[in-house]
């Protein structure tokens, strides 16, 4: 999320659609069945900042049907539904687990049926991540706020996932967003994103036995996505100032835990997939006052852009902002989601292998981040 654009956009926006309905539940049939160890993806929509719009939909690959809003039928029960801002989706083991970004809480359901079973509570949570019978999940800690001077420090919260209950904090740097676990450590994207133009620059790395923050690795201001590839590289998204500095990607040596090189690419968000990572951007930036969107696939071995556009159909056109991707490591197949004007509907486009739309579908409100349910 490009943070203070979109925290502006959603704050002006949302107050006049606070009372708007979210969609009832309902599924559609979107592709033909397809007999896959894998059983199908969850998609949870951020929804507007302010106007708990946060929906959770699902497509079944043996039915080639897609579910939207499947909290609200799964838990019928639940006040508020899913809640305000879903930010990060993961699994482990047999639950589901969704950080919950203004709500403050982490929704814990069942990964089989999305019936919900508890919730983490942590003030503004960003991502979560897990091991060894422990969540990992960073936090803001403090407000939603822009203040070159915010003052308090965010943390990565250890939660025992038996209890649900937080049992220990570790502090890092402002505003620390995505996190990685690699062996025994733990590597965090810090972003001072609430601090404009006091933005952080570090990844901060935590030991795991320990729980204590070992060390700071200086990148570039901004941080925001990391993810380790096979090779022993952690791979860092900067978004840059919006001004003079673009965003760009960054990688890092773990075996020496120190940065090694960029590349000259701008980088919203991206998914690994073996030796390749997939990625897209939407670059803003206040001298221009408009934004850029490129798609791109980085080879993570040559470490060089190989394509800087995965579309062939030229179906990208129909993109207005891209906003969550990931990639089916059976077919191959890639999903990009629509963000569209921030405030209505998105849309779900799934490309084959060879970058060629093969369907698209109506989702709940920006779109985002998708996790796989395996047998």
């Amino acid at each position: 999320m490009k943070l203070i654009r979109i925290i502006g956009l959603c704050l002006c926006l949302t107050s006049c659609r606070s009372d708007e309905e979210i969609f009832p539940p309902e599924t559609v049939p979107v592709d033909v069945p397809e007999d896959t160890s894998i059983q199908g993806f969850y998609l949870l929509n951020e929804g507007n900042m302010g106007s708990n719009k946060s929906t959770l939909d699902y497509y079944d690959y043996a039915s080639g049907e897609y579910s939207r809003n499947i909290f609200a039928a799964a838990n019928p029960a639940v006040p508020k539904e899913l809640g305000d801002v879903g930010n990060d989706i993961q699994i482990y083991g047999s639950r589901l687990y969704a950080v919950i970004n203004c709500s403050n809480k982490v929704e814990v359901m069942s990964a089989a049926d999305a019936r919900r079973l508890g919730q983490i509570d942590i003030p503004n949570c960003r991502y979560i991540r897990f091991h060894g019978g422990y969540a990992y999940v960073t936090s803001y800690a403090g407000p939603v706020q822009l203040n070159p001077n915010y003052e308090q420090r965010g943390y990565v919260a250890k939660v025992d996932t038996a209890t649900f209950q937080v049992i220990d904090r570790c502090l890092v740097g402002f505003q620390p967003d995505e996190l990685e676990i690699v062996g025994d450590k733990i590597y965090v994207a810090n972003s001072g994103g609430y601090m404009f133009p006091n933005y952080e620059n570090t990844v901060s790395v935590i030991d795991v036995p320990s729980f204590t923050e070992t060390k700071r690795i200086e990148v570039a201001r901004n941080l925001h996505r990391l993810q380790a590839d096979r090779h022993g590289n952690l791979w860092v998204t900067s978004r840059g100032d919006y001004y003079g500095q673009p965003s760009r990607l960054y990688y890092i040596d773990l075996k020496t835990e120190t940065l090694t090189d960029s590349l000259d690419i701008a980088v919203s968000n991206f998914h690994p997939d073996g030796d390749s990572l997939y990625l897209y951007s939407v670059a803003w930036s206040y001298v221009s006052m408009s934004s850029e969107v490129t798609y791109g696939i980085v080879d993570v071995v040559r470490k060089e852009v190989v394509t800087r556009n995965f579309i062939t159909d030229g179906t990208d056109a129909n993109i207005l902002i891209p906003y969550g991707i990931t990639v089916n490591p059976i077919t191959k197949d890639i999903y990009v989601t629509d963000a569209k004007n921030y405030v209505s509907p998105g849309t779900l486009y799934c490309f084959d292998r060879d970058g060629r739309q093969k369907w698209n579908v109506r989702t709940g409100d920006i779109p985002a981040h998708f996790v796989f349910l395996e047998e």
